[in-house]
């Protein structure tokens, strides 16, 4: 089937799903691959519990002479074409994310910040990767103004095929750091992968990257590209600096064609949240959103899935970082940390993964620098912070965590909890 066509049957479909268990009635089913599922052999359930069509890739799923499926070579493939196709049709506005750490966030904040204004589409969760931003774009209606499309990597060459299925007008690299090791080879390979950004839009007519102009490692890739620059000197595009953190981030900004100097109270933990909270105020200033909704959009919005957020509870209070970590954000977020003006502080760190070769050398560095820092208690969880050279208590995954905090119950501490996803901090959370 041509792609014009099976571009008229997503129109009549208005949805696609690749989950058979949610089949919305009318909606087009596209049957993927992993390791251990194959969604052929699930497009049959697929069309009986509420989809119109079921794209397949393997003949032998098809029901003879049932019009409802359709066949392609490779239905990853059909996806990711299909939602280009769709995005050159409607021809919206699409700002293209990417980094090393806070891409997340900082979509959020620019999302908060540009929906003052505008009709936005963005990507939802962390549906960043050669399935999710496909998926994102096919969500694109008429009616968006501007779509915000974040893009995550763990190998060259990812971002490349990301941008050229979202042709993004727009771009911004929050920062690039030490993480996914294993699958960059180096921390060159991940500047230049997540330069690959750049790259598209360098060769795209009248293209414009947002960039923080105090990373020089950014501002080494973005030659011969249109910058709109924020940081903390005076005269850039936005400029700012931080006014408090204990533990709320607190700043202030100006624009530089405004001269009007803007005070922001965040519900946001952590200095290393203020480039991200800038880019958000550059790209909404750069599409007109007046700043003082601007500036309601950050005082208002709150942090979600374990990602910079505080919570009190009855012993303790938390600051819970848990979804992921590599040395770049796992040294600021202890920083950070360190800097702030309370007392009774607590550490509960996780392995960070995915650093191949360098995880021992980048995991003992960690734990120096906390040698440094006169914590009250230090509790360390995994294979790498065991084996690494300290004397602070460990243990080896989050449920002989459980267990101390059962027998010990800590009372009366700021405990910062941070590590990898698949260390599984998030479950110490209900404890405490």
């Amino acid at each position: 089937m041509k792609l014009s066509a099976l571009y008229q049957i997503f129109l009549d479909c208005q949805s696609v799903t690749t989950d058979s268990r949610n089949c919305p009635k009318g909606s087009l089913f596209i049957a993927l691959k992993g390791e251990s599922f194959n969604g052929n052999a699930f497009a049959g359930k697929a069309l009986e519990t509420g989809c119109a069509f079921a794209v397949i890739d393997e003949d032998e799923f098809v029901v003879k002479d049932d019009e409802r499926y359709i066949l392609v070579d490779d239905c990853l493939q059909t996806l990711q074409q299909l939602a280009n196709y769709h995005r050159r049709q409607l021809g919206t506005r699409v700002i293209g994310i990417t980094g090393t750490n806070g891409k997340t966030t900082t979509k959020e904040l620019i999302s908060a910040v540009l929906s003052q204004s505008y009709k936005i589409l963005y990507t939802l969760g962390n549906l960043n990767n050669h399935i999710g931003v496909p998926l994102t774009l096919l969500r694109l209606k008429a009616e968006h103004d501007l779509a915000v499309i974040e893009m995550g990597a763990s190998h060259p060459g990812d971002i490349k095929e990301l941008v050229d299925i979202a042709e993004p007008d727009y771009g911004l690299i929050t920062n690039v750091g030490k993480a996914h090791l294993e699958g960059f080879g180096s921390f060159e390979g991940v500047i230049k992968t997540k330069g690959e950004l750049y790259d598209f839009l360098r060769e795209k007519e009248a293209s414009t990257i947002f960039i923080h102009h105090d990373n020089p490692y950014l501002m080494k890739i973005a030659y011969g590209l249109k910058q709109i620059t924020y940081g903390s000197q005076e005269g850039l595009y936005v400029n700012g600096h931080v006014t408090g953190n204990s533990p709320y981030l607190a700043f202030e900004w100006k624009a530089g064609q405004e001269g009007v100097r803007h005070e922001v109270e965040t519900q946001l933990i952590g200095e290393y949240n203020f480039p991200n909270a800038l880019a958000a105020i550059t790209i909404g200033y750069f599409f007109g959103v007046e700043p003082e909704k601007i500036d309601k959009a950050l005082t208002e919005y709150t942090p979600q899935n374990n990602r910079s957020q505080l919570k009190k509870t009855e012993n303790n209070t938390l600051i819970i970082d848990a979804y992921n970590a590599n040395p770049t954000s796992m040294m600021a977020a202890l920083e950070n940390f360190r800097n702030m003006t309370i007392s009774h502080k607590m550490l509960i760190l996780g392995d960070m993964r995915e650093l191949g070769a360098e995880g021992p050398a980048e995991h003992q560095r960690i734990v120096d620098y906390i040698k440094k820092c006169n914590f009250e208690k230090v509790w360390l969880v995994g294979d790498q912070f065991t084996a690494a050279q300290h004397s602070f208590k460990t243990y080896a995954n989050a449920g002989e965590v459980i267990e101390e905090i059962k027998n010990k119950e800590p009372n009366g501490y700021t405990i910062l909890i941070k590590g990898s996803n698949g260390i599984k901090l998030n479950t110490v959370v209900d404890y405490l």
